[in-house]
């Protein structure tokens, strides 16, 4: 996912009044405590899948995994862009390699990669979204998402290897996050330890409600935030006609804006209401008629018109983990064969068993991490 939004402005600490101003139309029920691992389809898996996935994970493991954890793009760089690029390490991919290890049952590995996120990316306030191993620079500030899904593969974690060692941290960890993401019952983007301070609004497929259910907070508090922020969401939905969500949520001004709709942020969207059983079925037949025809596409205007063919990995992963976790066996098995469309399968190629262009070497870490992540569920 793109990291521009970070290098916007932080906005200054909003008061208690400002906050209570948030557009509360919807006043969703209390949410069920939802399971901590994924569902099962109690079913086979796709024909091939397994073999695939052995091989990912070797290529994630062998080629896209440095001493500072995995790289941002199999191809390096001077890592010098105002994004993440080449072999910088980003919370986003040491979360989701986190929770495949733990899913997987992969205690060396977990441990490996919980090692590496301590060394380079903790800070006070949070985990680094960004570290540069060329400049030695940790960027002083977090993502409230990423933050959220290591805490949440800890959790998984502790449960899995029934250590609960695990289970004192992820607990030190996300009482760390009520403290700088967190404020009068509200969710924020990130926060700055250079400005002492958080942003003004929220991404709304920052949302990760599922995780915040499991974050050690008395029952009252976790409630109000859990219900403020399904709000926050429910109230970003477009339409019937095109059933996903807009960008973000402006707490001072009380809007809602989208340049376009970004497939892989609308659908992390649903996936986060999916966990807690509050998704809009519209978007699960809108899934399911794109995936299994091919034609789910990276950007959209608010209408529904696609603004791109493009077509990625990491769309179809998202799709895959959404089947699972609303029981729909046929989606699951046509989103993890669309996103099968993309593996690299020269086995002389460096990127065999990747997601990337053999051509120019570049593979990203989201889409490979989030096809590594939809195997295991």
């Amino acid at each position: 996912m793109k990291r521009s939004r970070m290098k916007m402005a932080c906005g200054i600490v909003l008061t208690a009044l400002l906050l209570a101003a948030c557009d509360r139309s919807v006043q969703p029920a209390t949410l069920p405590i939802p399971s901590l691992l994924p569902p099962s389809l109690q079913t086979s898996s796709v024909p091939s899948q397994e073999q695939s996935r052995t091989a990912l994970q070797r290529f994630v493991s062998e080629r896209m995994n440095g001493p500072d954890g995995v790289y941002t793009n199999f191809r390096d760089t001077e890592q010098s862009g105002e994004l993440a690029t080449g072999h910088e390490v980003l919370s986003e991919s040491t979360g989701l390699l986190m929770r495949y290890y733990a899913l997987q049952k992969l205690r060396s590995e977990f441990d490996a990669e919980w090692a590496k996120a301590k060394r380079v990316l903790d800070m006070k306030s949070g985990f680094s979204y960004r570290y540069s191993p060329n400049k030695q620079k940790r960027y002083p500030l977090n993502a409230a998402v990423d933050d959220l899904r290591i805490i949440r593969a800890l959790y998984e974690g502790a449960h899995l290897f029934q250590d609960t060692g695990l289970k004192v941290e992820a607990d030190t960890y996300g009482k760390r996050f009520i403290d700088y993401n967190t404020k009068s019952g509200y969710m924020y983007d990130f926060y700055d330890e250079t400005y002492k301070t958080t942003n003004s609004f929220i991404t709304l497929c920052y949302t990760d409600l599922k995780t915040m259910q499991l974050l050690p907070m008395p029952d009252e508090q976790k409630t109000e935030l859990t219900r403020n922020m399904l709000g926050v969401v429910q109230n970003g939905y477009l339409s019937e006609k095109f059933p996903f969500y807009e960008t973000r949520y402006d707490y001072k001004n009380r809007s809602y804006s989208s340049d376009n709709i970004n497939m892989v942020e609308s659908l992390l969207t649903v996936l986060a209401l999916s966990e807690v059983g509050k998704h809009q079925p519209a978007s699960v037949r809108y899934l399911k008629e794109h995936v299994k025809a091919g034609t789910l596409f990276g950007q959209y205007t608010k209408e529904g018109k696609p603004t791109n063919d493009i077509r990625s990995t990491a769309i179809y992963a998202i799709a895959a983990m959404i089947g699972v976790q609303v029981g729909d066996r046929a989606l699951y098995e046509d989103a993890l064969r669309r996103m099968g469309e993309f593996q690299v399968k020269d086995p002389i190629s460096p990127l065999y068993g990747g997601y990337g262009d053999p051509a120019t070497q570049a593979a990203f870490s989201f889409d490979n991490l989030m096809a590594l992540l939809a195997h295991a569920y």
